[in-house]
């Protein structure tokens, strides 16, 4: 370190006190085994969250909300802002890679068993967080008011409209009415900017709060490898330069995502024209869209559509509580019928979203 850099970090460190930091995080290991490669895509999803938020930003600068304005401005970003299509793009590719970066990192979590105790809060915050990233995908796709967004965003709520007693004021509140209209592109556009952020910042803080207080957890039965402790390496700087070291990968894989496959606009929506054929929603949502699809008419004494949604609603719940009924795991024992859960779960979610993909 140079002598002004050296004077720029001590005035810094005389006020803040960075040394007392520095410190704080080279006493943090992190457990170094064949699975330590999953621990990093916490950090992935944080990059992606980051990138989101600044373009975001870039993109409000821009935006107009509003059934006359909003594609026409987001028209303008593409054509006349000076890289405007490349931040666009790169923002819609973030946010996919963002899901798909969280659900890795929770699928991780899951077989790991890292949500055992006294972790349970850290797995809550970090299951409200990726439902919310759902929730971000869902709101903002609307924000172009384009055609295929018109008509998914009038899909999703009628599904949501289903759901027994609560479903019609849900399906109300989110369109702001009846129908899907300007009302609804501005109340998605408010969720979408700032309910959402600051809710998520909120779970984001007490996430990275706990991970960094109880540290990263061990998988059941790799405290002790061929006789010998589990080796660690040391957070700061080793594991932090290897985390910064697949940002940078990441962004390179974006910055190529983003100028060699731009994102599209399409055609402006049009509440009196007809969907388009074969209308889809996002990938993320596309194994339950396909599910509702195979599912008969009539289940027992409830529709179909019903009877499909409670299932989901009620398996992502068991999802979240798994901490409080995997109770094996949470002595220190393997539960396999929890793994042989999961394992479906992946290869049912693959299989569905190629399917839907595909048909």
């Amino acid at each position: 370190m140079n002598g002004r850099m050296k004077k720029a970090y001590d005035w810094v460190d005389e006020r803040v006190h960075l040394e007392d930091l520095v410190k704080f995080m080279g006493k943090k290991y992190v457990p170094v085994h064949r699975h330590s490669i999953w621990y990093y895509f916490g950090g992935v999803s944080l990059f992606l969250f980051i990138i989101q938020v600044l373009t975001g930003i870039l993109l409000l600068l821009y935006y107009k909300s509003g059934e006359e304005l909003a594609f026409e401005s987001i028209g303008y970003i593409m054509s006349k802002v000076q890289f405007g299509w490349l931040i666009r793009s790169i923002h819609s590719w973030a946010a996919n890679l963002f899901i798909l970066s969280s659900m890795v990192h929770m699928f991780s979590v899951y077989f790991e068993k890292s949500y055992r105790k006294p972790r349970e809060i850290t797995w809550l915050t970090g299951m409200l967080m990726f439902f919310l990233a759902l929730a971000f995908g869902f709101s903002g796709y609307l924000l172009p008011w384009n055609e295929l967004a018109y008509f998914a965003t009038k899909v999703g709520t009628d599904i949501a409209g289903v759901v027994p007693i609560i479903g019609k004021p849900m399906m109300q509140f989110l369109r702001s009415g009846e129908e899907v209209s300007g009302a609804t592109l501005s109340r998605f556009f408010g969720f979408h900017v700032a309910v959402f952020p600051g809710i998520f910042t909120v779970l984001l803080g007490i996430h990275l709060v706990l991970v960094q207080r109880q540290g990263m957890s061990e998988p059941i039965g790799m405290e002790l490898h061929e006789g010998k402790p589990l080796k660690t390496m040391p957070f700061f700087p080793n594991f932090l330069l290897r985390d910064l070291l697949l940002w940078l990968i990441v962004l390179n894989l974006l910055a190529i995502l983003a100028v060699f496959f731009p994102w599209e606009l399409g055609k402006k929506a049009d509440a009196f024209a007809s969907a388009p054929a074969g209308i889809k929603p996002e990938w993320y949502f596309l194994f339950m869209f396909q599910t509702l699809k195979y599912i008969p008419g009539k289940m027992l004494f409830i529709d179909g559509e019903v009877f499909g949604i409670m299932i989901f609603g009620l398996a992502g719940l068991l999802w979240m509580l798994v901490p409080f009924w995997d109770l094996k795991s949470s002595r220190g024992q393997q539960n396999r019928l929890v793994n042989y859960l999961g394992l479906f779960a992946v290869f049912y979610i693959i299989i569905l979203t190629i399917v839907g993909w595909l048909l």
